[in-house]
């Protein structure tokens, strides 16, 4: 036997042992074509546009008209409520060259050449005699008085003193009830302290053991920044 011959046969024992290849007409577990057509699974799915599909993979591919940019969005004019200034008066006019946020622009006023370009000294004396139109001044006016008891005023203390911390103007007794130190700590400061203590009867007195060196200062209060203020 050949060589040819023996190969051959190996060919023919190999496509007796493959299995039989279905029928091209007829889907996959189905006994023809028509049937497989009349699946509802095998039909496109709802809301899927072949057309519109090919066109996508034509535009991605350069070929075919594509789609139309949005137009971009005018930014919105500045207005006298939301100027770069922020809360200045209204009266103030918007200058050439200004900083303006809600444009996006950028303030050109420390480039001699732009400033240049569209100012003079004529208009530059203009603005000037604008602002000086609507400058105003405000006049200081009377504090208010203050309604009700509001306590002792410590202010008015310090100014009709001038002795110095630690020397003693007031007698006060060799016994103490409490520890100063303690009493001190009660209050957050040593004007809240100086308050409580004319409240209670000071300077004369001092029953809350808060002066115990009798100079009329509780807590090492000093008088000493309001009588400069006055000054």
């Amino acid at each position: 036997m050949t060589r040819a011959t023996l190969m051959f046969t190996a060919v023919l024992g190999l496509t007796a042992c493959a299995p039989p290849v279905p029928d091209s007409g007829a889907g996959v577990g189905f006994n023809d074509y028509n049937t497989y057509q009349e699946q509802p699974y095998a039909q496109p799915p709802v809301g899927f546009d072949p057309n519109a599909a090919a066109a996508a993979i034509d535009r991605s591919q350069g070929v075919g008209t594509p789609l139309p940019l949005p137009l971009p969005v005018a930014p919105t004019p500045s207005t006298e409520a939301n100027r770069a200034r922020g809360d200045a008066p209204t009266t103030i006019q918007t200058e050439s060259g200004e900083t303006d946020f809600v444009t996006g622009g950028v303030s050109d006023e420390q480039e001699f050449s732009a400033v240049s370009a569209r100012e003079t000294i004529e208009s530059d004396k203009a603005r000037i005699e604008r602002n000086r139109a609507t400058y105003t001044v405000d006049q200081p006016v009377a504090v208010p008085t203050r309604k009700g008891d509001t306590g002792p005023n410590i202010v008015e203390f310090a100014l009709l003193t001038s002795h110095g911390i630690g020397t003693q103007m007031y007698k006060r007794s060799s016994i103490l009830l409490s520890n100063p130190d303690k009493a001190c700590a009660k209050y957050a400061s040593p004007d809240l302290a100086q308050e409580a203590f004319l409240a209670a009867g000071g300077p004369d007195r001092d029953r809350k053991n808060l002066d115990p060196d009798g100079d009329g200062y509780a807590c090492f209060w000093d008088p000493a920044p309001f009588r400069a203020a006055l000054q």
